[in-house]
């Protein structure tokens, strides 16, 4: 999934080139393609399909060279999670009814891929034989508001050899207190936005729970993978809810299952999430690009994607961010605050 703007990245993400396409990590490689690689050391390229916004495709293109253009799948409209999933469900089982499916955002960070594919592979192999849908849910080492949470029944699992476990309940986003009970409890994961199951139990789960949007893609049936089907796509994609799929399918299944996992996972959703990941200074800040100078501050974020000169005294727990004529002065506590922020920007605009 490609489709994201990024907006809580802004002023380095833009609906020009949104995060996934960016080097935010300084690694050589940017978020896309490094999901790409993660993505192929699980099954073949040719299996890989890339599901994004029209106005994308050149950048998938571009940063993804190998993929064939059928596998970029485009959207006309942003519609959330069920519509996009929804659309490369039906176009992977037109081309195989048995299929297997991960869905993997493009913009996370996984450091340890060993144990991912290891991960995968385990859950594909039950997936394999039991119609059931799972997720992959992270141990939580902090209180974090900005994650939806997943409890799980920890004596429930399909097979006593594996790790999956019975969904108890979802919480999207809750406040610092109850984040804090749940980390106390010690039987809440945070739910990382990747799933697996069956082309053929996905599309069930559709027409079960969320029939309308079941019924405009099966319209397409006959379409997919000819050259009707970018039309068929543009004309009926605006009519699907915007909706995600945790909302529409997976709160409401009795089928769901989570495999607690520890593979170095971050959704790299907010400015904090990647300062974890960058070197620090001795006071604790994380500098990056310009000839930047502070002087009596700590625990500040400051990157300049410009050579620009910066001085900067007397600031604590402050995100400073420069890029392309913009700038973002903003307290790390406010930053789930910064998406609600650029739209009153553009709209004054």
């Amino acid at each position: 999934m490609a489709g994201g703007i990024g907006s809580r990245f802004w002023p380095l993400s833009k609906k020009e080139r949104p995060k996934q396409f960016l080097d935010i990590l300084g690694v050589g490689e940017t978020l896309i393609q490094q999901t790409y690689r993660r993505l192929s050391l699980i099954c073949p390229k040719e299996n890989i399909f890339i599901v994004t916004n029209n106005k994308y495709f050149n950048l998938c293109k571009e940063q993804v060279n190998q993929i064939s253009d059928d596998n970029i799948l485009c959207e006309p409209v942003m519609r959330n999670t069920a519509p996009c999933i929804a659309f490369a469900a039906f176009k992977i089982h037109s081309i195989n009814s048995e299929a297997k499916m991960i869905v993997a955002p493009s913009d996370h960070l996984i450091t340890d891929e060993a144990e991912y594919v290891r991960i995968i592979n385990e859950i594909f192999d039950v997936i394999s034989k039991e119609e059931i849908l799972v997720t992959l849910g992270i141990q939580p080492y902090r209180p974090d508001t900005g994650y939806g949470y997943i409890q799980y029944e920890e004596t429930n699992s399909i097979y006593s050899n594996t790790n999956i476990k019975k969904v108890k309940t979802f919480t999207e986003k809750p406040n610092r207190d109850l984040a804090l009970q749940f980390l106390d409890s010690g039987d809440f994961l945070w739910n990382a936005g990747i799933f697996l199951f069956t082309s053929k139990v996905i599309i069930d789960s559709y027409k079960k729970d969320l029939r309308d949007i079941y019924d405009v893609f099966k319209s397409g049936e006959g379409m997919y993978g000819t050259s009707n089907e970018k039309d068929f796509i543009n004309r009926i994609f605006s009519s699907c809810k915007n909706i995600s799929i945790d909302y529409g399918i997976l709160e409401k299944s009795d089928f769901v299952y989570v495999y607690p996992s520890n593979f170095g996972w971050s959704d790299l959703g907010t400015w904090g999430s990647i300062d974890t990941h960058l070197p620090k200074d001795d006071d604790n800040n994380t500098i990056s690009g310009g000839d930047i100078q502070l002087h009596n501050s700590k625990d500040n974020i400051v990157i300049f994607e410009n050579d620009k000169e910066c001085i900067i005294n007397g600031l604590t727990g402050y995100i400073v961010v420069e890029s392309d004529n913009s700038l973002l002065i903003c307290n790390k506590a406010d930053e789930q605050e910064i998406k609600k922020f650029t739209l009153g920007l553009k709209s004054n605009k």
